[in-house]
């Protein structure tokens, strides 16, 4: 597997990955119109032009992709997709190494639903701490993470 920078012509095959990923999550939520779910293919293409989007390949197939947007000293950190015949392989793990090495950042935060447990267990496993949750609806509330360099 390699990890490297996506360019515009990835944005394609990341939708495609992106939309695979999310099903469950939008099973789990019982919405199918969460937002990775409802992007467009121009929003992934301005994405991959303005943010460090990062994918990971296997054989020519791209089976996993990151976002980071850095402001500061902060790195935003979204969109963290692995193919769903891929997931529980480390790709998710390896992904977010290259990014924390990548963006150069002081801290990185993110946000994943309350009921995403995997989510929840990877994060916490790289050193992420949970630093306030905000309900957006009866079903869902965000749940904020930080992890800091220093």
């Amino acid at each position: 597997m390699v990890i490297e920078r996506a360019v515009a012509a990835d944005s394609g095959q990341i939708l495609t990955l992106q939309r695979a990923a999310y099903v469950g999550e939008a099973q789990l939520y019982g919405d199918p119109f969460i937002p990775p779910l409802v992007e467009a293919l121009e929003q992934v293409r301005a994405s991959v032009g303005s943010a460090l989007v990062l994918k990971a390949v296997e054989d020519g197939r791209i089976v996993g992709s990151v976002r980071g947007r850095t402001t500061g000293p902060t790195c935003l950190v979204g969109r963290l997709v692995v193919a769903p015949d891929r997931q529980r392989g480390g790709i998710g793990t390896a992904l977010m190494a290259a990014l924390h090495e990548q963006a150069g950042a002081q801290a990185f935060d993110l946000f994943t639903g309350h009921l995403s447990e995997g989510n929840l267990r990877l994060y916490r496993r790289l050193g992420y701490r949970e630093t306030r949750r905000e309900r957006m609806d009866d079903h869902l509330t965000l749940v904020h993470l930080r992890r800091t360099t220093a």
